[in-house]
């Protein structure tokens, strides 16, 4: 190759490039024997030294040697993918394996991101047992973190006091560099998370602005000699809505479907129903009349969840089963059906042709093990079979995303997220986006009030910010009436959004965004734009450029909009490219507006 090479190796130092070579990834052996990254960005230490490597049974994870580096290759490809923010999307990134003494590391790194894992030997042995990681991430200058725990609030805290683990992924800024750290393609291991590192083992010295790998579920970990650990990944911008560029770099790197067809796949909206024939014939109908997709019989249609004496092979008298699929057959809507861990473990093999036989469509997974190794290893395979069978899937409560909707693309969405079921506040629907949205879709469980109840448990945000949430928010399922009753939607004018707006889109343009304080996304489906702006708690007076839009051509708005009231307002203008939308939103208010 021409110029400086992708990789270059000394007896110091591996140094594997960026394609556009804004940013590279530098390895070395430190003088105290352990293995150590750096990561620049634009002449600049992103990721300052830190640690790598493995502490298993038979190693502490020193006295590392570097054997030998993999010819570096770039890798450029395009895939279609119909499922997703974009679709297509684009993976181009250099690769290297760095053969170490007791571990390979296999490095890529993306314009704006890089990512590695490791790489067992292939040793002949039955497993090997990692007692822990010594991965860090030490961040130059004061960085705050956006701590949080599987679906908790977040808690803005310097690292220097940090005292609770984070989840991944998290997201960290020092005021003028954004960095999420995050965890793909994990389908054999932990769920592991980060911890303030004041010990630093692999990098010889004490740094108060380190993280640490941790196993928060497991205290060892046993990997297939061979095997490979989950990528840890490192992502940077120069601003908040810079990062949501890579929110699919978890897809990038997981493995290709099996199969390609991705047309049999049906993403789309549900509404959940009560636990009668009636109530299911019910959301049908509204479905159908709505342009929804789905509807959700979730806990409690074959009894009590949690009871092993529950059977869901069987459904409680009062769902006639047979009656709802077939009318839902009728109006081309899919039903989905819940399953708690414990009815999953014992049945699941029965339950997939037994389903089919029905005639559902889909399942929802609930309260797994998404954290530990055997839960996760039960999970995958679970995931596995559901795909196979056809089936669409969504999996709830703890469970966050690592790019497996790539391998297994019926499993359409997850929650590992706090939705409107725990009464996020406005601060929370605007760190969302930043944060736990980069590791993909979340199942957000909108609870939209209506004439009857206006959710006040639940809704600490206008309607027009739950309108434009549908469109900041990606899930290729979207729950949007969680606990409201069909027939209590009885203005047409506040809910007609929702039967427009796409769950899968053709383009997505981050406008504008401010972590905890507002945020704002276009998305185009087909010939149309939805655009989605949202106010944190202070409320956000701003303007969008609409350079996205066709030169050439006008668009009729319709803008919906908070009305000062606790209500919905309408109006419809005509747009252009090149013209600016001046935004007046309230605190905890939005707008979601339809371009035509």
């Amino acid at each position: 190759m021409g110029g400086r090479s992708i990789a270059q190796h000394s007896d110091r130092k591996v140094l594997v490039f960026s394609p556009g070579k804004r940013n590279r990834m530098e390895i070395a052996v430190n003088k105290e024997g352990f293995l150590c990254y750096r990561i620049m960005g634009d002449g600049e230490a992103v990721i300052g030294w830190s640690g790598l490597g493995l502490v298993t049974k038979t190693s502490d994870g020193g006295n590392v040697r570097i054997l030998s580096v993999e010819k570096p290759r770039l890798h450029h490809e395009k895939f279609f993918w119909p499922l997703g923010e974009s679709d297509s999307v684009d993976n181009t990134y250099n690769e290297t394996l760095v053969r170490c003494s007791d571990f390979g590391l296999e490095v890529r790194v993306y314009d704006g991101s890089a990512a590695f894992r490791y790489v067992l030997p292939d040793s002949g042995m039955d497993s090997v047992v990692i007692r822990r990681e010594l991965t860090g991430f030490n961040m130059p200058g004061g960085y705050t973190i956006y701590q949080y725990s599987q679906e908790s609030v977040f808690r803005p805290v310097r690292i220097d006091s940090l005292r609770a683990p984070c989840d991944l992924p998290a997201t960290l800024t020092d005021g003028h560099r954004w960095i999420s750290i995050g965890e793909a393609s994990n389908d054999d291991y932990t769920k592991a998370g980060l911890a303030a590192d004041r010990r630093g083992p692999a990098t010889g010295r004490k740094d108060p602005g380190g993280l640490r790998v941790i196993f928060p579920w497991d205290s060892l970990v046993s990997l297939a000699p061979g095997g490979r650990t989950p990528w840890r990944t490192v992502s940077m911008a120069g601003s908040a809505s810079g990062l949501a560029g890579s929110s699919q770099l978890f897809l990038k790197l997981a493995p290709p479907p099996a199969h390609s067809d991705l047309s049999v796949i049906r993403p789309g909206k549900l509404i959940r129903a009560g636990l009668t024939t009636q109530d299911g014939l019910d959301c049908i109908d509204f479905a159908a009349r709505y342009h929804f997709q789905y509807i959700l019989f979730d806990a409690g249609w074959y009894g009590a969840e949690f009871r092993s004496s529950s059977d869901p092979a069987s459904v409680i008298p009062a769902i006639d089963m047979p009656a709802v699929i077939r009318h839902a057959k009728e109006k081309d809507i899919g039903v989905i059906l819940y399953v708690n861990y414990v009815g999953l473990r014992r049945n699941l093999d029965m339950l997939l042709p037994l389903y089919k036989s029905w005639g559902v469509s889909g399942l929802k997974f609930g309260f797994v093990d998404g954290l530990t190794q055997a839960g996760i290893r039960w999970l995958v395979q679970a995931i596995r079979k559901v795909n196979d069978y056809g089936f669409v899937l969504d999996i709830h409560d703890n469970y966050k995303p690592t790019g497996l909707s790539r391998t297994y693309p019926f499993l359409l969405s997850q929650e590992g997220i706090r939705g409107d079921e725990n009464s996020p506040d406005a601060f929370h629907t605007t760190v969302l986006p930043f944060t736990r949205f980069l590791a993909g879709a979340a199942d957000f469980t909108f609870c939209y009030p209506n004439s009857k109840n206006k959710f006040t448990k639940n809704l600490r945000v206008s309607k027009a910010q739950q309108l434009a949430l549908t469109v900041v928010y990606f899930s290729p399922l979207q729950s949007i009436f969680w606990y409201g009753k069909p027939n209590d939607y009885t203005d047409e004018g506040e809910i007609e959004f929702f039967k427009y707006v796409p769950t899968v889109w053709d383009q997505t343009v981050h406008l504008a965004g401010e972590i905890g304080k507002y945020v704002s996304v276009a998305r185009r489906k087909g010939d149309s734009w939805f655009i989605g702006s949202a106010a944190g708690p202070a409320g956000w007076e701003g303007s969008l450029a609409l350079d996205f839009l066709k030169p050439g051509r006008m668009y009729e708005a319709t803008i919906y909009e908070d009305d000062g009231n606790e209500g919905l307002k309408k109006r419809i203008i005509t747009l252009k490219r090149g013209d600016h939308l001046v935004l007046h939103l309230r605190p905890a208010g939005g707008q979601a507006i339809i371009l035509r």
